[in-house]
């Protein structure tokens, strides 16, 4: 534009000598000023677009933050959890030892109980054994030894049963101990793997989240850089195009200052007058604006309580089980739907083993808003919900924390397993 300008001046110049380059350098200052107005016009609407992401990049940032203190957390319970199942390992093989130790005091005791059983066998019966030795005393002194004697090896023998069957009572309970601590292991396996997968969704999450705040700051930055270094090369060439006109024609110069003096005070009239209706606008829209609504009793209130978390909230396990869990919006599936039923009046369990077996199982042909509807995760009835209508339900997922899911298509349809039970 510059280049265009000083060489359509150094045209004129030559053709039509000095005179005519004042009105030239006025047409070109008016296309200058209205393209510097058009930029202005931009750079404002970029400033404006900036602030709004920035607003929205702080909303972002809160979100961020909100979310690395959640996995933070999960990762503390992962951690718990992996202890408890050391913990658990360590136990079993404690009790595994110990029931090898038994099982070797049963074995070699057997043996004993064995060869006391040939011996009785061969002498014809423990009665005639023990009479042939009471007979066989040669004196009052030596029948009343051969008495203590016989009671001593009956007492022996029969705490010897005794103690044989104590040891195997205690082998058969501390199996089932095993196998108990056993299954409970499995099971925190399982819901490990399970918490790892979820931490790695709400990471990339995260991540996700991250990306878009720097490139949305990155692209609103750029523009407006742009836009600005676009105006300062545009003041440039007005500064220097009102210099020349000064210089060679001092009277058309005051005459374009005082249009320039009228057209600005003509602008901040309209611009005064466009701040007013401005005002007016948004003051008449503030007053239209509808008044908030609390939410009722009833199935209603469950379906709609959770509305206020969508979009800032976070996933945590065992979340929505403490007043300032709830105030923060840190739910876990359960945990939301335990909240959720509490908020219409209604009683419920906190954890998924618990929910899957309350309330009426339904056909999902008849599930209806309200219903509590199961998927398989990481587990059978790892996750729950609560349907909403139109395939949809709502619940505390590991990636976005509160929201409103599709249970039609995609990832929640391949994992709903067709359990709904209808809280009455």
């Amino acid at each position: 534009m510059k280049k265009k300008i000083i060489a359509l001046n150094t045209t004129i110049m030559l053709g039509l000598g000095a005179f005519a380059l004042p009105a030239v350098n006025a047409e070109s200052l008016d296309d200058i000023k209205k393209e510097r107005s058009d930029v202005k016009s931009d750079l404002s609407k970029a400033e404006k677009e900036l602030a709004a992401v920035l607003t929205e990049l702080n909303g972002l940032e809160e979100k961020i933050a909100k979310v690395d203190q959640a996995v933070a957390d999960n990762e503390k319970i992962v951690k718990e959890t992996e202890k408890e199942i050391e913990e658990a390992k360590a136990k079993i093989k404690k009790l595994e030892e110990e029931i090898k130790v038994i099982q070797e005091r049963i074995d070699k005791r057997s043996e004993i109980l064995k060869e006391r059983a040939v011996a009785i066998q061969n002498s014809g019966g423990s009665n005639v054994n023990y009479i042939e030795v009471l007979l066989g005393s040669t004196s009052f002194s030596d029948f009343v030894d051969r008495v203590g004697a016989i009671s001593k090896i009956v007492d022996a023998d029969e705490e010897l049963l005794i103690q044989h069957d104590k040891d195997k009572k205690e082998v058969e309970e501390k199996k089932a101990t095993v196998d108990k601590e056993l299954t409970t292991l499995n099971e925190k396996m399982t819901d490990l793997e399970g918490m790892r997968e979820q931490l790695k969704e709400q990471e990339a999450q995260n991540d996700k989240l991250k990306a878009e705040l720097k490139e949305k700051e990155e692209v609103a930055a750029e523009k407006k850089s742009k836009l600005q270094a676009k105006d300062v090369d545009l003041a440039a060439m007005q500064a220097e195009i009102e210099s020349s006109m000064a210089r060679q024609a001092p009277v058309e110069a005051s005459v374009t200052n005082n249009e320039s003096t009228s057209t600005s005070t003509s602008t901040s009239t309209n611009t005064t007058n466009s701040n007013s209706s401005s005002k007016s606008k948004s003051s008449a829209k503030a007053s239209s604006a509808p008044a908030s609504t609390t939410v009722g009793s009833g199935m209603q209130a469950v379906i709609s309580a959770g509305n206020k978390y969508i979009g800032n909230s976070v996933y945590v396990f065992g979340g929505g089980r403490s007043a300032s869990d709830i105030a923060a919006g840190r739910f876990d599936c359960s945990g939301f739907v335990h909240w959720a039923f509490a908020q219409g009046g209604y009683s419920v369990g906190a954890s998924t083993d618990a929910l899957k077996n309350q309330g009426t199982p339904v056909p999902a042909s008849q599930m209806q808003p309200g219903d509590m509807v199961f998927f398989n995760t990481y587990k059978t009835d790892g996750h729950v919900g609560i349907y909403i209508g139109g395939g949809k339900f709502i619940g505390s997922q590991s990636s976005t924390g509160v929201a409103i899911a599709d249970m039609s298509s995609g990832y929640w349809a391949k994992a709903f397993n067709g359990r709904v039970n209808r809280i009455n």
